[in-house]
């Protein structure tokens, strides 16, 4: 079964001796299974939006197995628009992230409300770091932004509950549970909040996190086939117009 992991890195992290090479991701793609991965470089999302985008452009372009987000700094709001424009013109990057914890702006913010106003003119999905009770926000600022759909990277994290309930209450919001902590039941208590199975979708946080972990939650949330076939990679085909 062809898997998308919609949630990857390429690059070193300050805190993690991960390699920085995307032939890294390549690796750990092979030994999975892993056929497309959507990353985001490190160097974008901890130190410089513009410079790590440009530099995650020079790797997509020999290794088609990889697409890109392109990271929009909310603090930089008008020179990110300009360089998502750039990123997305050249057809390796598919999608924007946006970091919370880095920038230090949360969702209610004014300046994460001008950050979505530029993904949503921009009419691709977003990645959005989600890590605490904030999500609560989202659909409220989702409903607002018609051209906006977002990514709950890591389901909301310790807000795993809170997250659920604002995906089930808003259509354009998707969950990929992702993270270190493998708390049991996520996946089904979101399914019992009502986020239906076309708004699930499978990510890793590779390289910083070896895939095997994510792959444990998906097993162990007892998909069926069909539902299992949408996780791994139909939802997020048809969320970003992928072709396999």
């Amino acid at each position: 079964m062809p898997i998308i992991d919609v949630h990857a890195h390429v690059g070193h992290w300050p805190f993690h001796l991960t390699s920085g090479d995307a032939d890294a991701n390549l690796r750990q793609m092979d030994r999975y299974g892993i056929d497309l991965q959507l990353v985001s470089a490190s160097e974008a999302v901890v130190l410089d939006a513009v410079a790590g985008n440009a530099a995650l452009h020079k790797a997509l372009a020999t290794r088609p197995r990889l697409l890109g987000y392109a990271v929009v700094n909310p603090n930089r709001v008008e020179e990110s628009a300009a360089d998502l424009r750039r990123c997305l013109d050249t057809g390796r990057f598919v999608g924007a992230k946006i970091h919370t914890t880095y920038p230090g702006r949360l969702p209610g913010s004014p300046e994460m409300a001008a950050a979505f106003d530029v993904v949503a003119e921009a009419g691709v999905p977003l990645l959005l770091h989600t890590w605490g009770t904030e999500v609560t926000l989202l659909p409220e600022l989702v409903e607002a932004r018609p051209g906006l759909r977002v990514i709950l990277g890591h389901a909301g994290g310790d807000a795993w509950r809170e997250a659920a309930h604002a995906a089930a209450a808003c259509d354009r919001l998707y969950l990929e549970h992702c993270r270190t902590a493998t708390d049991a039941g996520r996946v089904a208590y979101a399914r019992e909040a009502g986020v239906p199975v076309e708004r699930m979708l499978f990510g890793t946080d590779a390289t910083l996190i070896d895939p095997c972990v994510s792959l444990g939650v998906i097993r162990d949330a007892r998909f069926t086939d069909d539902e299992l076939e949408r996780v791994l990679w139909r939802n997020a085909a048809g969320l970003f117009g992928l072709s396999l």
